[in-house]
């Protein structure tokens, strides 16, 4: 490494730092002069000092770039759970949610308490083949402790070529020992859409993710379940939905809708301010709809929810939903890094904000399992976005609502992910809440012959 005096490097640093803000082009003069008002520069210097200090002192010699990216890091964590940065292996990762399929074990993963623990492996896959369950703890992968590794690096080391084998160490609740179980990557579908006809006249679709091929999924979907006889009433299973890309959630509440505002962004600067129309339907779905969700429907799930039930369109029945109100902007770098950046909060077109509060059903409807559960198998609880430590306050709600959440997160997994991101944990094919909107909408096809 050049080595350079105290003083030249340390001045060195803070040059750069204040050339790489002044050449962003959201940066501009007034802004400049405003981060001057507001010690923008002072709190630069301290910065620099302390890179300066590890530089020169630390037992072990650091590459600058590291450390750059950890300082990086660090700002975005401080932010809101969903702003962070990606490396460029991390963002290559990210494009890889959207594509359709990609080779893995197939389980969702998730921290809780600092553990790294299935949610629920995917039906058909290597890893519900091998037996993993709900709530086993993944503590080693290929002999590398799982201890203070982040959900990106896990989902790392369980991807890779199909074929390939991978081992992983797994406690399960009542064992006295941890078991190898070695695996051999496969190829996973992400299949957004499902359908099937619950019985005659009635359709069922169920939504897993918005991924780039979700809304013509879903119009083929529709095409199939209208055949003949066509549909009395529809049931959109959003449960357990995380979210996706928001212009096919768009799309997706534009299908069932003529006219009027789906959705709308409010953020900092003009172009964060943004409003999605529905558009007229060539062909039209005049059928009732009953629109499932729970507490593990969020983001482009609670999008579709809010506007189909402020446009009176659709019955949202089941429970509150994850409360996710908030829009990210993966804002690419030079180095093929990335930053991912809240940026604005939704709205729904009544104008309320779901930020750290969701969707409300029409009708609360909580799932029940259909045998009672034993102690060590209790059904996964979805954390919901006030469990998220320094998520954005909805501005609506009383300041102490929001944080009450945060103080009681105890057996509350911190995050969640997935080895396949998106995919879903589907609930049996015929369950108390599905039931209830089948019959939901016989009741409304009834009154609506009542003059």
């Amino acid at each position: 490494m050049e080595k350079f005096p105290k003083s030249g490097r340390h001045w060195l640093v803070i040059a750069a730092l204040i050339c790489a803000f002044m050449v962003m082009g959201t940066y501009q003069a007034h802004q400049i002069a405003s981060a001057r008002e507001d010690g923008t520069y002072e709190q630069l210097k301290i910065f620099g000092s302390v890179l300066d200090l590890v530089q020169r002192n630390y037992v072990e010699e650091i590459p600058p770039k590291k450390l750059i990216y950890g300082a990086v890091q660090g700002m975005l964590k401080s932010l809101d759970p969903h702003s962070s940065f990606m490396k460029p292996e991390d963002y290559k990762e990210l494009q890889i949610e959207t594509k359709g399929s990609f080779t893995g074990i197939g389980i969702e993963i998730s921290l809780k308490d600092g553990i790294l623990t299935v949610v629920s492996p995917i039906e058909g896959t290597p890893a519900y083949k091998a037996g993993l369950k709900a709530n086993d703890k993944i503590l080693k992968i290929e002999g590398k402790t799982t201890k203070n590794m982040t959900l990106i690096e896990s989902v790392k080391l369980l991807r890779g070529a199909k074929g390939t084998d991978v081992t992983i160490s797994i406690y399960r609740e009542g064992w006295r020992r941890l078991k190898d179980i070695t695996l051999t990557r496969d190829v996973i579908p992400i299949q957004s859409v499902r359908s099937r006809i619950l019985e005659d006249g009635y359709g069922y679709i169920r939504v897993s993710n918005f991924q780039n091929k979700t809304t013509f999924e879903l119009k083929k979907a529709l095409r199939e379940l209208e055949k003949g006889k066509g549909l009395k009433g529809l049931v959109l299973d959003l449960r357990n939905n995380p979210g996706g890309l928001l212009d096919q959630a768009v799309k997706v509440a534009d299908v069932f809708l003529e006219k009027g505002l789906v959705v709308y962004t409010d953020g900092r600067i003009e172009e964060q301010k943004m409003r999605f129309e529905a558009h007229p339907n060539k062909h039209h779905h005049k059928y009732p709809i009953a629109v499932l969700v729970n507490e593990g429907s969020a983001s482009a799930s609670e999008i579709v929810a809010g506007a189909l039930q402020d446009h009176k369109r659709a019955i949202i029945l089941g429970v509150q939903t994850f409360g996710k109100g908030s829009v990210q902007t993966i804002i690419p770098l030079e180095d093929g890094s990335a930053v991912r950046l809240t940026t604005a909060r939704y709205y729904t077109p009544n104008g309320r904000s779901i930020q750290a509060k969701g969707i409300e059903p029409d009708i609360e409807v909580p799932y029940t399992l259909q045998e009672k559960p034993k102690e060590k198998d209790k059904i996964f609880h979805f954390p919901t976005e006030r469990d998220l430590e320094g998520h954005l306050l909805n501005e609506n709600e009383p300041i102490e609502d929001n944080l009450s959440s945060a103080k009681d997160k105890k057996d509350k997994p911190e995050a969640v992910d997935s080895e396949v991101d998106n995919e879903e944990t589907q609930p049996p094919p015929m369950d108390n809440q599905l039931e209830e909107a089948v019959r939901i909408l016989k009741a409304w096809a009834i009154f609506k012959q009542v003059e």
